[in-house]
């Protein structure tokens, strides 16, 4: 909009999120916006005009904020703008929601279950109440804080020299100490966060088969989690497997867009899920007629009369136990039939079937 002024602009380190205040002499706002743009959760900060008795929701999506309506504002007369130079974000550990600091002084918050459509838009700190273009930070600032805190302590962290060698060391050593010596070692990243690589585990004597693993994806807590549950540390961390007689290298290649699948996407595996093929011709050795990845934490079902799948549990990371999900290849029906049941039972059909859980 014409004299509308961006007082911050921010990506997400995971690129896929993007944060952006604005101030129109009128008002100040702030969207959440996804990696193409599109505004997802508006939440107004403050007024710097006199309130009116009543206001517009929609112009929060037509890039020009409506005025706080009086009964939800601490200042119905209106306050000073911000200082574009005390602003600040402080990105969630995953990437889906953010926080806003005036200095030191907790401004706004778009917490990754904020959703406009559904009548929540986040909470900022000049709001009374609840209204459509925001909701009153004071109630859940208790609990809120901590997370905001954390988040500040993670990304010190990772920008610490030696933090993601940390994580390189602690997945690397485990699998090693479950699975077998180590092959090959790629790195399936883009430069950016999250940093992810993939160690092969070559056959052994008691295992016919090459154990691929991504090494990184347990360094961050995956998106949108507490959408769905209120304590999330039994499903944040993961990393993905997969237990083929296919060339390592070539089978390798899938870990490149499916390990930052969850950050890049903005969302979350756990057990049972099922992940659609992109479509990426250097899969086709591994793709082949299947249609999706079915997410599988014990494949043991799958294993019939041949080896035990390797038993990988025991690894903690930041105090968050992680899990293991190893892929395994499905097609269309199968992929629909998942769907319309659940994946235990086309666990149990795959097993029927005599399945393997080994690509190859």
């Amino acid at each position: 909009m014409a004299g509308t002024r961006v007082l911050l602009d921010e990506f997400s380190p995971y690129r896929s999120r993007r944060v952006v205040v604005e101030h129109d002499s009128r008002t100040t706002a702030a969207y959440l916006m996804d990696a193409r743009g599109r505004i997802r959760v508006p939440v107004w900060l403050a007024n710097h005009e006199p309130a009116p008795e009543t206001g517009d929701p929609a112009g929060l999506y037509r890039g020009r904020a409506p005025l706080m309506p009086a009964a939800y504002t601490r200042h119905p007369q209106g306050r000073a703008p911000f200082d574009a130079a005390a602003l600040r974000a402080v990105w969630f550990e995953e990437g889906d929601g953010v926080a806003l600091l005036e200095g030191e002084e907790l401004l706004a918050i778009i917490p990754g279950w904020a959703e406009a459509d559904s009548g929540l838009p986040g909470y900022a700190r000049e709001a009374i109440g609840r209204s459509p273009y925001a909701w009153a930070l004071d109630p859940v600032r208790a609990q809120l804080w901590p997370r905001v805190v954390h988040a500040e302590a993670y990304w010190s962290w990772r920008d610490a020299p030696n933090a993601w060698r940390t994580v390189q060391r602690t997945v690397f050593n485990h699998l090693t100490r479950a699975i077998g010596p180590p092959g090959h070692y790629w790195d399936v990243s883009d430069g950016h966060a999250p940093l992810i690589r993939v160690t092969e585990r070559p056959p052994a004597a008691d295992r016919p088969y090459t154990v691929l693993s991504t090494v990184g994806m347990c360094g961050q807590r995956m998106p949108t989690l507490d959408r769905y549950m209120a304590d999330t540390s039994e499903y944040a961390r993961i990393e993905l497997a997969m237990a083929t007689t296919l060339p390592a290298h070539a089978a390798a290649r899938v870990f490149r867009w499916i390990g930052a699948f969850p950050w890049r996407a903005v969302t979350w595996f756990g057990p049972g899920h099922s992940v659609k093929w992109l479509d990426n011709p250097e899969d086709r050795l591994v793709r082949r007629d299947s249609a999706a990845m079915l997410l599988v934490s014990d494949p043991a079902a799958l294993a019939g009369e041949g080896p035990p799948p390797p038993d990988t549990a025991g690894l903690t990371f930041h105090g968050d136990p992680v899990r293991w999900l190893w892929l395994v290849p499905i097609t269309r029906p199968e992929h629909l039939f998942a769907k319309e049941h659940d994946a235990a039972t086309l666990i149990d059909k795959l097993a029927a079937e005599g399945r393997s859980w080994i690509l190859g």
